[in-house]
């Protein structure tokens, strides 16, 4: 199984000698653009106090720059259909915060700007979270700065697992063992509900098994779904609903956030949830804080199984004007001060390594799990503008869910969904 981790020693590039400029940033080189102005398009609810947070931004960015800041922000939903318009349209911003599997597919459609000579100027190439920087790179070229991002852990009620006496799961089989004993004492209580419209709670499994989801060999891409080591991953996971009856009917539909509402209802156990969902718990039912924890998803006999790595890139568009400024506000954002508030705001971690020390070196259970799980085990999708097709065909959602349901066997459905990927990757 090829590496796809980023080794923690890697924290110790945290003395690279960068030198914070007033906006946070690690100031590669002032750009005085008085009267200018630079568009930037951000995702709307990744920051519930976004507009606040990117005042701040406009101020500082107007004293180092002369510039004025003109932020726009795009619903999620909305998002993906508005690039496309404006990139045929040539309306494009200078900036904007792109999704880890859209970056590669702006680039291909030649709307990207590459920055990787930027990144080397500033002397940040060696601080990028690696799953990110991967995820924003294309055909060799860096087009996505790696701005932030969350991982998926095993969330469980702490306080549920004293009561019965039982310890954190470390392996799969430890998985079983806690869920058959869960399920006997609280029969009210859903074990692990296994999600069939949630496809990334499904590539730690295959990946933990030493699957692969797709891989290019030689111009073509070819899934690894239906290999013997993806099977017996998507046949742990799936069984844990059919087999030991650890999850609910009702799941097999579920998405990830009927997960979180699940489990802030107090229906749900263990489940697999984001770094970034630990707030919204709290906020939602003030009666568990304390009372749940994170543990990294356990490999098949011990240590960890990767999980997908997905968040935002800030990539800056062929159309704007004065790439020099794009890339500075692109620093602001993804280095030094401003990183670090925008992830503590939000929940997620930030793309630079030197910021992760405080995460991974806390004693919080819900901080230092997730991040071990992020430096550690932090895995990326196939990059390729294709792979965006497959997700919205939903190919391993339907896979998932056909074996939920009984319709199809593992292997007659990771044969089926293997196949529809390698057609859609190869654009059959």
């Amino acid at each position: 199984m090829r590496k796809r981790t980023l080794p923690l020693a890697v924290l110790a590039t945290a003395a690279l000698g960068l030198t914070a400029c007033a906006g946070g940033g690690s100031g590669s080189g002032d750009v005085s653009a008085d009267g200018q102005t630079l568009t930037v398009w951000i995702m709307q609810g990744t920051n519930p106090d976004s507009e606040a947070f990117f005042k701040e931004v406009g101020s500082a960015f107007k004293k180092e720059t002369g510039a004025t800041l003109k932020v726009e922000y795009v619903q999620w939903a909305d998002a993906h259909d508005r690039f496309v318009t404006s990139i045929a349209g040539n309306t494009t911003p200078d900036v904007a915060e792109t999704g880890t599997t859209w970056t590669a597919e702006f680039a291909d459609a030649g709307a990207l700007a590459p920055i990787g000579d930027y990144v080397d100027k500033a002397g940040l190439k060696g601080d990028l979270v690696k799953g990110l920087a991967d995820s924003g790179t294309y055909d060799g070229e860096l087009y996505g700065m790696p701005w932030y991002a969350g991982v998926r852990s095993i969330v469980y009620r702490t306080d549920v697992f004293e009561e019965l006496g039982l310890k954190a799961p470390t392996t799969w089989q430890e998985i079983i063992d806690a869920g058959t004993a869960i399920k006997a004492a609280k029969p009210d209580m859903i074990p692990f509900p296994v999600p069939g419209d949630a496809e990334f709670t499904a590539y730690p499994w295959v990946w933990g098994a030493g699957g692969e989801v797709s891989e290019l060999d030689g111009d073509t891409w070819k899934s690894g779904l239906a290999s013997d080591d993806s099977r017996k991953g998507i046949q742990f996971w799936t069984d844990l609903a059919t087999k030991y009856d650890l999850s609910s009917s009702g799941a097999t539909t579920w998405k990830e956030t009927d997960v979180l509402d699940n489990f802030v209802q107090d229906k749900v156990a263990m489940a697999i949830m984001g770094s970034w969902t630990p707030a919204t718990i709290v906020q939602k039912n003030p009666e568990l804080e304390g009372k749940f924890a994170a543990i990294p998803i356990p490999g098949e006999d011990g240590g960890m199984s990767p999980s997908v790595l997905g968040g935002s890139h800030l990539s800056m568009f062929n159309t704007s004007k004065n790439k020099d400024l794009a890339f500075q506000f692109i620093e602001m954002m993804t280095t030094g001060k401003f990183a670090s508030e925008w992830a503590e705001q939000t929940g997620y971690f930030p793309g630079q390594t030197s910021l992760l020390s405080d995460s991974t070196e806390s004693d919080d259970p819900l901080v230092k799990p997730f991040a071990e799980q992020f430096v550690d085990g932090g895995a990326s999708l196939p990059v390729t503008p294709k792979f965006g097709a497959v997700q919205a065909k939903k190919t391993t959602n339907a896979m998932i869910q056909a074996i939920l349901s009984g319709s199809k066997s593992v292997d007659q459905a990771t044969t089926d969904a293997a196949k529809e990927m390698d057609d859609i990757m190869n654009g059959k």
